[in-house]
């Protein structure tokens, strides 16, 4: 870095300047009103900065949230906000911050694991993060499916103001999240982030609008969407955006899509969150018709390599050696011995032979069973030395997903 710039922990003082130098290199608009909404999500105790003379020319940050992963719900450090002021790339800011990011993580003990989204795929294998969970991006002629699921139990749909039906989505949402991995905990000014809906967040759309499905227990799935109206030469060709579909029933989930892909006027919905194993896809006439494409999602990080593979749980019963790099945390560099299976799990030293070879970025990709062992080892990632190698055990009985960018 230049003798000019140091790092240094965020203060409150600082947030302003924060958030107009992020802003600034993900070229958004700076109006006040998306600069207020960004300073509520930032963590300023848990924030680095890099300082010039003053000036705030780069930062990374961590949300102090949960995560599912498999069998468990764990505290994940939520990695956000990594940006340099384009005046100063190219000068070693992002590695001195991401290292330093890494070693305050494993330090303070409390998250074993950190995930992110990455803005550019090829920047951050470099710390040890690994592609563990993928999603689809939607796009529906909606007109042209036909869902063929189950019907939803008895209970009726109920039009919502999202913000003022908080309580109601948050309860429906942290009852499911706990069984969806890759799914984070949402706290209050999280959730307030996320129903904003100033024009920033409507891109030419309406206000965002919601829906429950509500029984005799109360609401037990919910739809959140905007609509952008259009018309051309056939007629009405309005795009129904989703935000977000929550539902656990998978009536209720059928029912939810069938309202939202039989908006009057109109042709399209578009959801850029679908897991890989979208129930939609198995629900329809013409799968062909849900426009899928496929895209990464999240990174994660082993940052406390033993206490993390000992927090999640494995599909089938687990005994294999295996030896590891890691270039930043020297502290998860060796070998280990995994024992586990579903319902407890163990990880220690050992001096016997390895199975199987990787570095740190590997095994974070492999964490939460979006990613196998096998294929990592097919294209040369995983280094095998018995056949022991544990891809299956690393699995889940559904695929790693994601509702939201953090």
């Amino acid at each position: 870095m230049p003798e000019s710039v140091r790092l240094r922990a965020a203060t409150d003082d600082d947030r302003r300047a924060i958030v107009d130098m992020v802003l600034f290199a993900f070229h958004e608009h700076l109006t006040d009103e998306l600069r207020d909404l960004e300073s509520t999500i930032t963590e300023a105790e848990r924030s680095v900065v890099a300082d010039d003379e003053g000036s705030v020319v780069g930062h990374a940050a961590i949300q102090t949230r949960d995560m599912t992963v498999p069998g468990a719900v764990i505290p994940v450090a939520h990695v956000t906000g990594v940006a340099v002021a384009p005046t100063h790339r190219r000068r070693g800011l992002l590695t001195a911050m991401m290292r330093r990011q890494l070693t305050e993580i494993a330090e303070a003990g409390r998250e074993p694991v950190a995930a992110l989204w990455a803005s550019e795929t090829a920047i951050y294998p470099r710390f040890g993060y690994g592609p563990a969970a993928a999603r689809l991006r939607l796009d529906i002629r909606s007109r042209e499916v036909k869902i063929t699921g189950p019907a939803a139990p008895a209970g009726k749909l109920r039009l919502i103001p999202p913000k003022a039906a908080l309580d109601e989505l948050r309860a429906v949402h942290d009852d499911l999240r706990i069984h969806r991995v890759g799914w984070s905990s949402r706290p209050a000014y999280w959730w307030d982030y996320l129903l904003a809906d100033g024009d920033e967040q409507r891109d030419g759309a309406t206000e965002m609008r919601g829906v429950v499905y509500e029984t005799a227990d109360g609401p037990i799935g919910y739809a959140l969407w905007r609509v952008k109206s259009s018309w051309d030469s056939h007629g009405p060709a309005a795009e129904v955006r989703v935000v977000e579909l929550v539902a656990g029933n998978p009536g209720v989930y059928a029912e939810l899509w069938r309202f939202l892909l039989g908006t009057d006027l109109a042709r399209t919905a578009t959801y850029s969150f679908a897991g890989v194993d979208e129930p939609l896809q198995f629900m329809v006439d013409e799968p062909r018709k849900l426009g899928r494409r496929y895209s990464d999602a999240l990174w994660v990080r082993l940052v406390d390599l033993p206490r993390a593979l000992e927090a999640r749980r494995y599909a089938t019963p687990v005994d294999a050696v295996f030896e590891v790099t890691d270039p930043v945390l020297e502290a998860n560099t060796g070998r280990w011995r995994l024992t586990g299976g579903p319902d407890k799990a163990s990880c220690v030293r050992t001096g016997d032979a390895a199975d199987f070879a990787c570095t740190v970025t590997e095994l974070g990709a492999a964490y939460l069973g979006g990613t196998s062992l096998a294929a990592l080892a097919t294209a040369g990632r995983v280094q095998q030395f018995t056949d022991n190698l544990p891809s299956t055990a690393f699995g889940w009985y559904r695929q790693p997903g994601a509702l939201e960018v953090f």
